[in-house]
């Protein structure tokens, strides 16, 4: 009997950290067209986790813009690729907004994530290598 009531206490306190823990889709949007996605509101921190990818690798293209919802004032460009990969970018920025895309041949997935304090400081940018 207490080997069953410690797994059912270690099964909750593992549920609970994952609860705690774990980051809260938004909005999830995914194309293959140039377009602009719904609308979405988030607190600072949040992440935009980002897929690219397509058949004709060699002549694809993808560029996200944040667009700030209802007065359509460009935040900045946050994505531009043109091979396929993903990536995790993380914001301190509130608001309500949404994406300007700008496909060729590629198919895109955007994933906007709420984090907590704790979460986004365990991110770490990646270096680009460059030292200037």
């Amino acid at each position: 009997m207490k080997f069953f009531a410690k797994t059912v206490i270690f099964a909750g306190l593992i549920c609970l950290a994952g609860q705690v823990l774990a980051s809260e889709l938004v909005r999830e949007f995914k194309g293959s067209r140039s377009m602009d996605t719904g609308e979405f509101e988030v607190q600072a921190p949040w992440i935009l986790d980002w897929r690219v990818g397509g058949e004709f690798s060699n002549a694809m293209a993808v560029d996200v813009s944040l667009m700030e919802a209802g007065t359509g004032v460009h935040q900045g460009i946050v994505l531009k690729s043109k091979i396929a990969g993903n990536g995790v970018r993380l914001f301190n920025q509130d608001g309500k907004f949404y994406f300007q895309v700008n496909s060729a041949l590629a198919n895109w997935t955007l994933k906007v994530e709420q984090l907590t304090r704790e979460e986004a400081e365990s991110y770490t940018p990646k270096s680009n290598g460059d030292s200037r």
